[in-house]
């Protein structure tokens, strides 16, 4: 029985963590990816690769966390979020606020691992970055476009990655790498607050799918297709070799199909966007093998 009831406890803790469901952690690695490998420096080392999947692991996790912290009120209220751990009782604020602590201070100690000279950039991003992602599941409340500050959140797990492995931010591949972040992640955001779209008009809270209304199609096409452009511009700024270009030709014609399943709103339902989102976590990773061989 004892046993059992540790099993319930550590499946509780991945559910709230959301490391049951590694689709949104892919999405989060990925970019990191795309920054490791579109350095001007060496390719990442093991050490270093096994560091930015952890510190995403617990990054991500963290922001979760402090979602549902936010959103437990919110969350009982919508089907999709109901069954969530601090939604359905099963944990206690207490618990999920130490969970937290403890998410933040791994982090920290993950971050003071890293070698000179990235490791005191990476800190000033790491505390840049905190407080955004604590705050961020309160801008549906206030912002019309809260899915712009997850984009700002996603943005740092380039610039550390980046900072971690070169000791500086000057470049302009960083500068479009980041961009293609931005975008894709306030295109795939959108389309992944569809689902609650409806919950969030009679709860009377903020989505970019909310407030784009007939706008929305048009500017998830606009974000994939400027995600595409700004990672071609990585391409060829770093001269990488043939083998990219037919991925990157593949994937952006794929990205921008996928959307039509998408849409028109009345065939819409949380299966098919949820499968949207699935498969922009396999057309980033697309790209970011795609840059790893032509690196």
């Amino acid at each position: 029985m004892q046993n059992k009831n540790q099993a319930i406890k550590l499946t509780t803790f991945f559910e709230l963590l959301r490391w049951d469901k590694p689709t949104g952690r892919m999405i989060l690695l990925i970019p990191a990816g795309w920054s490791l490998y579109l350095t001007p420096g060496a390719n990442p080392t093991f050490l270093m690769l096994l560091r930015i999947i952890l510190g995403g692991l617990l990054v991500s996790g963290l922001g979760c966390v402090v979602n549902d912290i936010w959103d437990k009120k919110i969350d009982q209220k919508v089907v999709r979020t109901k069954h969530r751990p601090l939604a359905a009782n099963k944990i206690s604020l207490k618990t999920a606020y130490v969970i937290l602590f403890l998410l933040i201070l791994c982090s920290f100690f993950l971050t003071l691992s890293l070698p000179e000279p990235g490791m005191i950039l990476s800190i000033k991003l790491a505390f840049l970055a905190l407080p955004i992602i604590l705050i961020y599941p309160s801008a549906k409340r206030w912002f019309k476009y809260p899915q712009l500050i997850l984009s700002i959140c996603w943005g740092f797990a380039v610039l550390i990655p980046w900072a971690a492995n070169e000791g500086n931010l000057n470049s302009v591949v960083l500068l479009f790498c980041w961009l293609a972040t931005i975008f894709w992640t306030f295109g795939f955001d959108t389309v992944y607050a569809l689902a609650d779209k409806k919950y969030d008009i009679e709860i009377g809270i903020n989505s970019s799918a909310v407030n784009l209304q007939n706008n929305t199609k048009i500017t998830i096409q606009i974000c994939y297709f400027l995600t595409s452009v700004f990672l071609a511009s990585c391409g060829l700024i770093n001269q990488m070799d043939f083998i990219f270009w037919p991925i990157w030709i593949i994937t952006s014609i794929l990205m921008q199909k996928d959307i039509l399943g998408v849409f028109p709103e009345k065939k819409q339902s949380i299966k098919n966007i949820g499968n949207h989102f699935k498969k922009q976590s396999i057309y980033g990773g697309a790209l970011l093998l795609g840059i790893i061989i032509a690196s």
